[in-house]
């Protein structure tokens, strides 16, 4: 640690323009891009520059967070040069995935931080957008702490590029050190990516008014991404549900404006008084709220998601949005067929976490049908996921399913009993089939089926 008096004459010798810094990646070189709003943009386009100078450089990330692809991929469209490597994905992650120049790595969010310090080898460079310098010398990481802390144990260069605009996170491990830090870029201190939710249907609607009825007074929430989630924090404003605490791996515009309305009070049984989370992303209101607010807690992902800690709160509520579930109660959060669509983020961690906190509940929730390009309904509840399917939750884990034609609960059903109860929130026109099929797979009992 630097004396304060040193702190200026040592800030300035790391000091360097983002051409300049971007000399020290190699061909072959490991690169970490940093996470969700603390994403280079200055660094992204000058390692640009140097495309045609430059081989098989796997570029490493999470949700690319802008409404524009990174600058490498724009110079190298084919991905000659670079590989681009994402730990989650975007809509705009989604895209050049589909045209071949992003692939996914697989994890379960809450090992993050190991799979960097220990499993993937040396990170050459970490890059990561970072608050100004406070005068004890100390740079703010802004609301993603995730899993830093494994990349950056593991790397063996760091630059930050400094963004005025960064917000000021509270919490545990929020901020890097000079000493700790090779070259400093003065950015150009780009907006924080605004993430607009969409906005909840009807089917949506009742979903929520469902999930909504099973909450109670003194609850500790957590949110999953997307409108129906938000959604329920909306509707929850509107209800006599009050005492609410926070402790989720995303915090969003919800929880701010439960927050406003006085529905948080944060009066839990660990990190009491402590909106806790790992990583934010929402509109600007949401980063002026957790600028230097201590009420708001980010902290490392192998704490906020270990389902040790989650178990910990009492009453946790997880709310989260899933794409298909089959008849033995197996989800499917991430993939439409062989199509990636997202990763789980910490879906499963907060699943598991829920149900063993004292008096927790899960739920993952999906409309009982899609519309395809022809205008032909797809049942969301079917008896086997189909090929290439990824398996999210597995059925032992899965604790109330959602549509909305109701909610069950799987947790100590045989298997039968879970095929009753997943065909009687299906849509109503695809239920004898269900059946049908339940009967040839060997998993319905005729006598056993529901008269209306």
């Amino acid at each position: 640690m630097y004396k304060v008096s040193d702190l200026l004459a040592e800030y300035k010798k790391k000091l360097v323009s983002a051409d300049k810094a971007v000399q020290v990646v190699k061909s072959g070189d490991r690169v970490h891009y940093g996470l969700f709003n603390g994403l280079v943009v200055d660094l992204d386009r000058a390692l640009a520059k140097r495309t045609l100078e430059l081989e098989d450089v796997k570029i490493c990330t999470s949700i690319w967070a802008y409404p524009n692809p990174p600058q490498i991929l724009v110079e190298d469209p084919d991905a000659k040069h670079f590989k681009y490597l994402s730990t989650h994905f975007s809509g705009l992650d989604r895209k050049m995935n589909k045209a071949g120049r992003c692939w996914y790595v697989p994890v379960q969010f809450r090992e993050n931080p190991k799979y960097w310090s220990e499993n993937v080898g040396d990170i050459d460079v970490a890059m990561l957008q970072v608050a100004p310098m406070d005068r004890y010398g100390n740079f703010n990481l802004g609301p993603q702490i995730a899993e830093y802390w494994g990349i950056l144990e593991r790397a063996k260069v760091v630059i930050v590029e400094v963004n005025e605009k960064q917000p000021i996170a509270h919490g545990m491990q929020t901020t890097i050190n000079l000493s700790q830090i090779d070259f400093i870029v003065h950015g150009s201190n780009p907006d924080m990516p605004i993430i607009k939710a969409k906005e909840p249907n009807e089917i949506d609607k009742k979903i929520a008014a469902l999930v909504v009825d099973k909450i109670s007074s003194g609850s500790t929430l957590q949110l999953g991404v997307g409108g129906l989630p938000n959604y329920v924090g909306s509707m929850i404003a509107h209800s006599d549900i009050r005492d609410l605490s926070v402790h989720s791996e995303m915090f969003v515009d919800a929880y701010y404006k439960l927050y406003c309305e006085g529905r948080i009070t944060g009066n839990k049984n660990i990190d009491k008084g402590k909106m806790v989370y790992t990583f934010a992303q929402g509109s600007q209101e949401l980063y002026d709220f957790i600028n230097d607010n201590p009420v708001v807690c980010g902290a490392p992902v192998d704490y906020v998601n270990a389902v040790e800690t989650i178990a910990a709160n009492d009453k946790v509520v997880s709310i989260n949005s899933c794409l298909q579930v089959d008849l033995f109660g197996q989800v499917n959060s991430e993939s439409s067929g062989w199509q990636h669509i997202g990763g789980t983020g910490g879906q499963l961690d907060f699943v598991m976490g829920a149900f063993k906190s004292k008096g927790g509940q899960s739920f993952l929730c999906t409309p009982s049908v899609r519309e395809n390009k022809d205008g032909t309904l797809e049942s969301l509840i079917m008896p086997r996921l189909p090929e290439g399917s990824i398996v999210s939750v597995p059925r032992a884990s899965t604790h109330y399913l959602v549509t909305e034609y109701g909610m069950v609960n799987l947790k100590g059903k045989s298997t039968w009993e879970r095929t009753e109860l997943l065909v009687s929130i299906a849509h109503p026109d695809f239920r004898d089939n269900l059946i049908k099929e339940a009967e040839r797979m060997g998993i319905w009992c005729n006598s056993s089926k529901i008269q209306p």
